[in-house]
């Protein structure tokens, strides 16, 4: 008996860090966010918070190398996973909260397209709620002390947000800072592309469907057909036996009709003669 082909090592390892890395993920989430929303939080806070975010960027950077290390093919590894390595290079050129955010959406968004559980659209559904809550506090963070800014509570960036990635942008609301330009840019590119792959597999559904109602239809009429087949060669079977059958009846011999009466001609005579007077 052949036995199933084991898994390598990377994909085991990939397998079994996932869970760990997403938790991580939610302790930065909630580090990246309490600094924001409430500012006025204690110095230990604020410290406890940086050392977080450091933390889950190390752990990320470690699964990395891991994966690095356990790769047959390392050249096609990181020739494959460039955007991995950049996102964990990132954070190490300037300090800034706003790139370790970046570096862990990415390093998170890659390391959940891999899972094969994950659906597309469970994917795509969590990409826009990370898309807009990050965004949002993103751009609070840097549009809050702005002497121009307009943005200065949660709910203006939310709204912000939405109005960013779905390129409605009503200006009722807009960054002023350099920084929070930037920000901008990157959600408008992320709302197109989000919405370009729910398009995408919206159309792809539709065209599943049909063409999986276009196989039936096509293996219906194969079924008409080749029934319609074997019913005209049942009904010429048929024809072919009933012409055998009454064939010898058309052709039959002289003794074939024995046991039907023969009319005698001299009958009429015979009996005249009976009736006729002696002599």
């Amino acid at each position: 008996m052949l036995r199933m082909k084991e898994p390598s090592r990377q994909l085991r390892w990939e397998r079994r860090s996932q869970t760990p890395l997403l938790v991580l993920a939610v302790a930065f989430t909630v580090a990246y966010a309490v600094p924001i929303v409430v500012p006025d939080a204690n110095a230990g806070v604020h410290r406890a918070c940086t050392v977080t975010e450091w933390v889950v960027w190390g752990a990320f950077a470690a699964d990395y190398l891991m994966r690095l290390g356990l790769s047959t093919a390392k050249k096609a590894f990181v020739r494959t996973h460039w955007l991995d390595l950049g996102a964990v290079l990132l954070p190490m050129f300037q300090p800034l909260r706003l790139l370790r955010l970046v570096s862990t959406l990415l390093l998170v968004g890659r390391r959940a397209r891999m899972a094969p559980q994950i659906r597309l659209t469970t994917y795509v559904a969590g990409a826009v709620v990370g898309l807009l809550m990050f965004g949002s506090l993103a751009v609070l963070s840097v549009e809050r002390d702005a002497p121009r800014g307009n943005i200065k509570n949660l709910g203006d960036a939310v709204w912000w947000s939405f109005t960013t990635m779905t390129t409605v942008g009503y200006g009722d609301h807009s960054p002023t800072t350099g920084l929070g330009r930037i920000i901008a840019v990157g959600l408008m590119l992320s709302g197109i592309a989000l919405l370009g792959v729910v398009t995408a597999n919206i159309a792809a559904w539709f065209i599943s469907r049909f063409e999986r109602d276009d196989r039936v239809e096509r293996a219906q009429t194969a079924a008409i057909a080749e029934l319609a087949a074997e019913v005209r060669a049942l009904r010429a079977e048929i024809g072919r036996l009933g012409g055998s059958a009454t064939a010898p009846g058309a052709g039959a011999a002289p003794g074939a009709g024995a046991d039907v009466p023969a009319q005698v001609p001299e009958a009429v005579p015979a009996a005249d003669a009976a009736t006729a007077p002696t002599p």
